[in-house]
């Protein structure tokens, strides 16, 4: 597979990737540290640097938007929630893990 090719089937799982979060909204940000240790708000901020590595102006705004299509603010209203005290002690007991490495 050329370089080219690889970089548009990674294009596209990225987008598939967004639009899957998109459609999951109850899935919060807490959940995928929990499971995953990354979240949107990750996603937003390698957006923002892989845009810089390529000499490309992108605020921490603007990539927000592109990740949560929409504004933040609107997305923060819109579908978070509070974090449960269960989500709180499993993101916290994930970070000790992490720490204890």
């Amino acid at each position: 597979m050329d370089s080219t090719k690889q970089t548009e089937i990674e294009a596209a799982t990225l987008r598939r990737l967004l639009n899957h979060l998109d459609n999951n909204k109850d899935v919060q940000n807490i959940d995928l540290m929990i499971v995953a240790d990354f979240c949107r708000n990750c996603l937003s901020r390698w957006y923002m640097e892989e845009a810089q590595k390529h000499g490309e102006d992108v605020s921490d705004a603007q990539a927000r938007e592109h990740i949560y299509k929409m504004p933040y603010s609107e997305w923060k209203e819109k579908h978070q929630t509070a974090a449960s005290e269960e989500q709180l002690a499993a993101f916290n007991a994930r970070a000790k893990s992490k720490q204890a490495r």
